[in-house]
């Protein structure tokens, strides 16, 4: 419920109490003896999905769209015409006007947002570098990102184009400085005895998730800009979708900063071509739920800017989504082939150990490690198979294993394959 407090211009009293005894809501009034222009103040509780439309027939009814007006939720209403009302404005839908402030509300000043920005990054990078997904969810508690996505989706469907510029750039400039902070944080550490001599990040799970994108990404990102939307039509869970949006964005945009740092330009690329993604999906996604559920600029002739801005701003977000999606697609698929190959690989290795009845004779097949990337298979490099045999000092060892590998593997899965083959001696107290 909410409660709706106007001020009611000289001569328009009449009108104006006459629509509010139409709509049968009940109201109290006041005289008005601080302004000139007005005679009365007018308040009234309505539902909130029935704020904009009363809004509307007021206008109608003499009140300017300038007037002085406020719009809060109450703690309890008490009248007899409430079921009525609830009856006919039975939607959970903001009104425009409500819509507007939270949006406005949610991206904070220039400073702070950049200051919580850098240090949800900050946060991030270190559970990256820990491999800590406690860590990294709890820096997505600080990063402001939900504000601005919200933002620029409803500058744009209520023509406000101040407020969907803001936060058009401050998501641009945002993640231009996530990723930035990342970098210059993973040159620093670099320097210092914080990480192992040599590592290797690309080793790490956590950045390896996010060096790994495929059409599961897409998803989350469209889940997030819908939940965010509805989320402020609503008025509930805000924080939580917020932490679904960034873990979205910063993570992404911390690991292609780490990229940068460890001089490895794939791992920048694939996680940057993540962040877009992500952040595309976000904005569309909100954009089209937005205008779905009804909202429009107060303006009739602001109407149809706000249809050719909408039109026009989602056919260019599907259009980057769809090509950035052939990235995604590439990702997805390899992945999918070198996980089978590798599978295919080692069950091959196991199955010639089990024929050859090597077992009874005492040689043992220790591990088959397998590395084949999907970058390897774009680039058509062969996997490599390492395979590891123990045997116990004295014992002769079958020849040419290696040879032998290499060519069951070659006719078995019909590609070339890399094969090493290492042993182990054991020995035994009498």
């Amino acid at each position: 419920m909410r409660i709706v407090q106007v001020l009611i211009p000289n001569g328009k009293r009449e009108p104006v109490l006459a629509v509010l005894d139409e709509e049968e809501i009940d109201y109290a009034v006041w005289e008005e003896t601080g302004r000139g222009d007005f005679e009365a103040l007018v308040q009234f509780p309505i539902p909130p999905i029935g704020v904009e439309p009363i809004f509307e027939k007021l206008l109608e009814a003499g009140i300017s769209k300038d007037t002085y007006a406020v719009v809060y939720s109450p703690e309890t209403v008490v009248s007899s015409r409430l079921g009525k009302l609830q009856k006919k404005y039975s939607g959970k839908r903001i009104a425009r006007e409500e819509l507007i402030a939270r949006a406005e509300d949610l991206a904070p000043a220039t400073s702070t947002f950049f200051a919580f920005l850098i240090l949800s990054t900050i946060i991030a990078t270190g559970g990256l570098l820990l491999d800590s997904a406690a860590t990294i969810i709890g820096a997505m508690v600080v990063a402001p990102l939900m504000g601005p996505a919200v933002s620029a989706s409803v500058g744009t469907i209520l023509d406000l184009r101040k407020l969907a510029s803001r936060g058009v750039i401050l998501q641009v400039t945002g993640l231009l400085a996530a990723i930035a902070t990342a970098a210059i944080i993973g040159y620093l550490v670099q320097q210092t005895i914080l990480v192992p001599a040599g590592l290797d990040i690309r080793e790490i799970p956590q950045v390896a998730e996010r060096t790994s994108p495929n059409f599961l990404s897409l998803f989350l990102a469209l889940g997030s800009g819908l939940a965010g939307a509805i989320s402020i039509m609503r008025g509930s869970g805000s924080t939580l979708v917020g932490v679904a949006i960034a873990v979205a964005l910063v993570p992404p945009a911390a690991t292609a900063g780490l990229g940068i740092a460890w001089g490895l330009p794939g791992v920048a690329l694939t996680a940057s071509v993540l962040v877009l993604v992500n952040l595309l999906a976000i904005n569309v996604s909100a954009l089209a739920l937005f205008w779905i559920s009804g909202f429009r600029p107060m303006e009739e002739t602001a109407v149809g800017r706000a249809r050719k801005a909408v039109i026009g701003r989602a056919v260019i977000l599907l259009i980057a989504i769809a090509i950035l999606s052939i990235v995604l697609a590439l990702v997805t698929y390899s992945t999918y082939e070198t996980s089978l190959v590798q599978e295919q690989i080692q069950q091959e290795v196991q199955n010639m150990y089990d024929e050859s009845g090597w077992a009874e004779e005492g040689v043992i097949l220790v591990s088959t490690n397998v590395e084949y990337e999907p970058a390897d298979l774009l680039l058509g490099d062969p996997p490599t198979a390492s395979v590891l045999i123990g045997y116990q000092a004295g014992q002769t060892i079958p020849p040419d294993i290696a040879q032998r590998v290499d060519d069951r593997l070659k006719d078995t899965i019909g590609m070339d394959v890399v094969v090493r083959v290492g042993f182990i001696e054991s020995q035994q107290a009498a």
